[in-house]
């Protein structure tokens, strides 16, 4: 990190800046614009929302005049304002990585098809990508992964997010000679399989947060797709469908997830879950074959052994994501991206509530679905289908109950979005 540091420090002194485009102006999008004007070296050259008053807003609140962000209509005015140093908003998704100054595109928006299309966009451009969006990356992260490393660019989730700060931590471990037995995080919500934009309205208003993404938070699917995630960047699996949930304390986590014959929960070791009652951190249970080892790791007071928890009391989110902005731009190395050709792990769907034959569905966070994950082998022998590829236009084909796995021939899916045919090559593979 301190390299990165000086590295930043040294763009800055020579006036030279990373230049970056930031797709998605809600919450975290906000926030990350915020934190990247403090950072040396780095600018939030260009904010594009749906709405031009979030972009806008995004840098107003950074401290910068309405009078100084220029709103731009076209790729040659976006392309002019940047020449001559200015900040730019827009509404036009498709030019978060045309402009030609900009190095790194960051998607904020959390919506599986737009981090998709951004994805493609940012490689085909010859930019790095970062996305918060790992409801698109569970879903096509491996064959994104592996077409922006085949053009020389960056496919990277970002630090601050459960799944990036879990993998910092273990990359440590395994860096560091530690065997890693179980990987996770906390779930920061109480968990309510039934909530829907409108039971969590007043609360998400409350925190300027979308409805239906704190919806996704409350009902569990955001939780899985995390897990989803750091599963296909370590090549570790859910234990059970559905993940274990124990409701723990930090210190017992090193009891909790051994095995079942050593007083835990598991089947097996190599697993990634979630508990409770450890929120907002994240944790990497580790062991280690050498006596003088677990001796010294007693001496520092990691507990009694054989297994010791690896913790982390916090993640800052979108905050955090200037660091792998900088890794993709000066290391060219991700954060966090598939090391396999295709998932280890699924975020499966599930439905909210009873559905009938011939209506839509929704999204991720909203009233008809929710997910869970399971490993890719058995999602792909029981045709399980993604719940990142559900959108407003897939058509129910038969009666579902409420808590039913949905399969793919259960439905019909939109096959004309950019998710859904990278999803194809994929598993063409």
């Amino acid at each position: 990190m301190s390299g990165l540091n000086t590295k930043l420090r040294k763009l800055d002194e020579d006036n030279k800046h990373i230049r970056v485009a930031i797709v998605g102006a809600g919450l975290m999008g906000k926030g990350m614009v915020s934190q990247i004007m403090l950072v040396k070296g780095m600018i939030p050259s260009l904010v594009i929302s749906h709405k031009i008053s979030d972009a806008v807003e995004a840098y107003t609140l950074a401290g910068i005049k309405k009078d100084d962000v220029v709103v731009a209509k076209n790729l040659g005015e976006i392309n002019r304002a940047m020449e001559q140093n200015k900040y730019v908003a827009s509404d036009i998704t498709e030019y978060a990585s045309e402009p030609n100054l900009i190095d790194v595109v960051v998607d904020a928006t959390g919506v599986p098809d737009v981090g998709a299309k951004l994805a493609m966009d940012a490689i085909f451009n010859k930019k790095h990508i970062i996305l918060l969006n790992v409801e698109a990356d569970v879903v096509v992260g491996p064959i994104l992964n592996k077409i922006a490393k085949s053009a020389g660019v960056v496919y990277s989730g970002t630090a601050g997010d459960e799944p990036g700060a879990v993998k910092e931590i273990f990359d440590f471990a395994e860096a560091t000679g530690f065997e890693v037995l179980a990987i996770g995080k906390g779930k920061n919500n109480p968990l309510d399989y039934e909530a829907t934009p409108d039971s969590v309205r007043e609360q998400a208003l409350k925190y300027k947060l979308k409805p239906l993404r704190l919806a996704s938070f409350i009902d569990g699917t955001n939780t899985m797709i995390e897990m989803a995630a750091m599963a296909n960047a370590t090549g570790f699996l859910p234990d059970i469908r559905g993940g274990h949930c124990p409701t723990t304390d930090v210190k017992s986590l090193p009891k909790v997830y051994s095995l079942k014959e050593e007083g835990g929960i598991l089947n097996k070791y190599k697993i990634v879950d979630y508990a409770l009652g450890i929120a907002p951190g994240v944790f990497v249970i580790v062991t280690t074959p050498m006596p003088q080892a677990h001796h010294e790791m007693q001496y520092l007071k990691m507990g009694p052994g054989p297994n010791y928890v690896l913790y982390r009391p916090y993640h800052l989110t979108s905050l955090e994501t200037p660091i792998s902005i900088a890794k993709a731009y000066f290391d060219n190395e991700p954060t966090i991206a598939p090391i396999f050709d295709k998932p280890v792990a699924e975020a499966i769907t599930i439905a909210k509530r009873d559905l009938k034959k011939g209506e839509r569905l929704d999204g991720i966070g909203e009233y008809t679905v929710l997910g869970s994950i399971e490993t890719y082998e058995k999602a792909k022998e029981d045709n399980l289908l993604p719940i990142g590829l559900v959108n407003k236009n897939t058509i129910v084909k038969q009666d579902i109950k409420k808590g039913e796995f949905i399969t793919y021939d259960m439905v019909e899916l939109d096959k004309t979005t950019t998710i859904y045919k990278l999803r194809q090559l994929q598993e063409e593979m």
